[in-house]
């Protein structure tokens, strides 16, 4: 039996991401109030969980970032 070719998983992984994205987006259009410490924002629910993830994400990896220099520098 062959192997699936790598490329062509990967494809199929990020178009199967895309649609997950678009349907997501679409679900989600309508516009919610945000209130980020003194400030009012309306914006749409699709736009927030956007904000939402990249800030975790951001946060996240600053935090794995700085233990992970901390556990190397220990090392030396």
């Amino acid at each position: 039996m062959k192997k699936p070719n790598m490329k062509k998983v990967k494809l199929v992984g990020i178009v199967v991401f895309l649609v997950l994205a678009v349907i997501i987006i679409w679900q989600n259009r309508e516009p919610v109030d945000a209130h980020v410490l003194l400030l009012h924002v309306r914006m749409s629910r699709a736009l927030l969980l956007l904000l939402t993830f990249v800030l975790g994400f951001l946060t996240g990896t600053l935090v794995a970032g700085h233990f992970l220099r901390k556990k190397k520098g220990a090392k030396t």
